[in-house]
């Protein structure tokens, strides 16, 4: 491999839902013994899902395959509310780690749907987000992911919205967007894009380095929408030739020139580092931020005061008297770091 040189684009990886769900995931291991249950795979990336099944972790894609007062977590992409039911019903504890962002959309659904509207939902067909989204007015919404499909929707009496899967492309939404929009002038849109500001800020840095680019590496893995979408937009951008990729393991031997690097919302910094260190560009890496993320979102509160307890109960166990501070370091601590921890 000859890389003269490396592009890094900024943003990349962990954002900041998945930074909360791989957090959450880790004080679930720590808190009771295993197994921890956990419902569809934590975030969309199997490197990640081996850590924790390597903990003791079990990952179901039926709710009825947890055993009664398992321990339970909903993964971050959202889950349909006979889900969430199910899983409280089996009488273990649950933590639900879907996405703030995801939640609003969900919301916006059951707003929209009780309001007397028909919503048409930009989402992937078999993806969990959009799944879970739909489950919560199944008779209201309708769901389209190209111009074609728009066209072959049914007439609708009565007021239409529009909503979507919050990992799509800009470019994919805003195109079937267009075509809603012309189909029905009149539709109602929210005032903030339902799109994650986290994917929006990953394609465009990719969009910035990746015409500079003779080959543009996109790390993460294939059942990662928002992964997909950074591939293709790195092709539509005009770089010749863009590998998605697992691992540093993936990377062809015969790279040359100037070597573009982004990553997933579910790839961590760790996988990053490792395909960096296999490319061994001779004139170093260049960061190419195009804005700074410090977005936080906390864990559920439930998992929270669970830790606080425990915290309190180990310092009344150790002499101290501190018996109210929360559990230290989930901020400061990211997830890429929880995940060396676990390893």
């Amino acid at each position: 491999m000859a890389v003269d040189h490396v592009l890094l684009a900024a943003p990349r990886g962990f954002c900041a839902g998945v930074e909360m769900a791989i957090k959450a995931l880790a004080a679930m291991v720590r808190a009771f013994p295993p197994p921890v249950y956990c419902y569809h795979e934590i975030v969309h990336n199997r490197l990640v899902v081996q850590r924790f099944e390597d903990m003791g972790v079990v990952f179901v894609d039926d709710i009825n395959d947890v055993p009664e007062g398992a321990p339970i977590m909903l993964s971050a992409h959202g889950s349909a509310p006979e889900v969430v039911e199910a899983a409280r019903a089996t009488g273990g504890y649950v933590v639900d780690a879907v996405c703030p962002l995801v939640t609003k959309v969900h919301h916006e659904v059951k707003v929209r749907a009780g309001k007397g509207y028909q919503i048409v939902y930009i989402g992937h067909e078999g993806h969990e987000e959009a799944i879970g989204t739909m489950a919560v007015a199944p008779d209201a919404i309708h769901r389209v992911e190209s111009v074609d499909e728009v066209s072959a929707l049914p007439d609708i009496d009565g007021p239409v919205a529009l909503l979507a899967q919050t990992t799509l492309s800009h470019r994919d939404w805003s195109t079937v967007q267009t075509a809603a929009i012309e189909r029905w002038p009149e539709m109602w849109t929210p005032g903030r894009s339902d799109l994650c500001f986290a994917t929006t800020n990953r394609q465009g840095a990719l969009v910035e380095i990746a015409p500079r680019c003779d080959a543009m590496v996109v790390i993460g893995s294939s059942n990662s929408s928002n992964t997909m979408a950074l591939a293709r937009l790195a092709t539509e951008s005009g770089c010749a030739r863009v590998l998605r990729v697992n691992t540093a393991d993936e990377l062809p031997a015969d790279l040359t020139g100037v070597v573009g690097v982004t990553a997933g919302a579910s790839a961590s910094e760790e996988l990053v580092e490792s395909v960096l260190d296999r490319l061994a560009p001779r004139n170093g890496v260049e960061e190419v931020r195009i804005t700074d993320e410090d977005e936080y979102f906390p864990p559920p509160r439930n998992l929270r005061d669970l830790l606080s307890a425990i915290d309190a109960a180990a310092a009344l166990s150790l002499g101290s008297s501190r018996t109210t501070e929360p559990p230290t370091g989930d901020r400061q601590l990211g997830a890429s770091d929880v995940l060396r921890l676990l390893g």
